[in-house]
């Protein structure tokens, strides 16, 4: 972990920089593709997969090497054959857990955050799950236990085949003639974040798009047919967290109050989207049937409260980078509470914005809450060797209870 949090601090950048060239090329052509809150709602769901990814919150029921131990037959030698049959193997189980998450109802919260924008950009691309507390992909890379792919080699090569997915999430890059037979492009990825009928859970490919070519789920992006990007149930709020389980909690609603049963059973593993014939009547739930007149989630912010969402965002990532930056010196208990003061953060700051009256005292009880914690004898280290950071995080903390005050009576949803 302490590798993985040490690649994210020169990898972030990078994300930022071109997304600063996306936002900038949106501007001075009058084709921009983002909006402000999405964004932020966007980068803020990014910072809690990086905290839910550093701290290992995730449970593994069975591990590639326990599959490499028991099914390998070839041995590879360390060469660039061995690490491009790696990489196609990576790919390819891509490609097999990406299409479970999207045909069976239960998986389907595990990736819902990231088509929950209904923009589609380079920051949509962060947009990634806290929710996949389960690990089980090792079975999708049985292919390669087979070949002998060593441990180390897959473990280098996953985060490079996760970066890589970043740059063709984009609409400012149009089809690229033959590279469309190889590769996953902008306007191949364009359709799989679509939710118009013909191209819905298409596309399904990291890298090469062949596996959709050869398994069926290819579709072209059509010209007369433009992509309308999001989930056909809106999840309408900025929060990341909420976001991440708001499918389960809709199947766990329904299995409740379903009176079949088999269907309390069974509805976790049916098509995505699937639910009993008794709770479809009692309890409907909006889906959007006309994409035309679809009306994005949003509120009629004023300047003030975006400089709100902005002083928040810059704050939290003051937080990330000294959490990322230490990690290795912290320790386990320190790195879990801390990394949950972040996660409560984002949270709250997340809330207000969506202007639930609760999260004024949430808010106001997060900022006192840790300053308690950052005061706590046991975290007098901060104090001796962290003053600088210490003395923002305090800072931030205090203001963070003055906005909750003062704006307490404008949050009314």
């Amino acid at each position: 972990m302490d590798t993985y949090a040490a690649i994210l601090l020169w990898v972030i950048p990078g994300f930022f920089v071109l997304m600063t060239i996306e936002i900038l090329y949106g501007h001075f052509t009058n084709k921009q593709t983002y909006s402000f809150m999405d964004t932020i709602s966007s980068l803020s769901s990014g910072m809690t997969n990086i905290l839910k990814d550093s701290l290992g919150l995730v449970l593994i029921i069975i591990s590639y090497p326990y599959i490499l131990d028991s099914i390998s037959i070839v041995n590879l030698e360390s060469s660039f054959i061995l690490y491009l049959v790696a990489f196609i193997c990576i790919d390819f189980a891509s490609y097999w857990n990406h299409r479970l998450n999207h045909k069976v109802n239960i998986f389907w919260n595990r990736h819902i955050i990231h088509h929950s924008s209904e923009e589609f950009n380079m920051a949509c691309a962060l947009r990634q799950s806290i929710s996949a507390w389960i690990g089980f992909g090792a079975l999708f890379l049985i292919p390669a236990a087979i070949f002998g792919i060593p441990p180390n080699v897959i473990n280098i090569l996953a985060p490079l085949h996760l970066f890589a997915q970043f740059w063709y999430h984009t609409q400012h890059i149009g089809k690229l003639g033959f590279l469309e037979y190889i590769i996953v492009t902008p306007s191949q990825h364009r359709v799989h974040h679509a939710i118009n009928p013909t191209y819905i859970d298409k596309n399904l490919s990291a890298i090469f798009c062949i596996w959709d070519r050869i398994f069926g789920t290819f579709q072209e992006e059509l010209d007369n047919e433009p992509p309308v990007y999001g989930v056909l149930k809106p999840v309408n709020t900025w929060n990341p967290i909420l976001i991440n389980f708001q499918h389960a909690y809709h199947l766990i609603q329904d299995a409740y109050n379903t009176r079949s049963i088999k269907d309390k059973f069974r509805l976790w593993f049916m098509p995505t989207g699937w639910r009993p014939n008794d709770v479809i009547e009692k309890f409907p739930r909006p889906m959007i049937t006309d994409l035309k007149n679809r009306v994005k989630y949003n509120h009629n912010y004023s300047t003030k409260f975006k400089w709100i969402a902005l002083f928040h965002f810059i704050s939290i990532n003051i937080l990330v980078f000294f959490f990322l930056s230490n990690f290795s010196l912290f320790s386990t208990e320190f790195q879990i509470s801390y990394g949950f003061l972040i996660f409560a953060s984002i949270f709250g700051f997340t809330s207000f914005l969506d202007l639930y009256s609760w999260a004024s005292k949430f808010e106001f009880f997060r900022g006192l809450g840790s300053i308690l914690f950052l005061m706590h004898p046991y975290n007098q280290f901060l104090i001796e060797n962290h003053i600088f950071f210490y003395s923002i995080m305090v800072l931030y903390f205090i203001i963070t209870i003055f906005i909750s005050l003062i704006y307490r009576n404008e949050l009314k949803k």
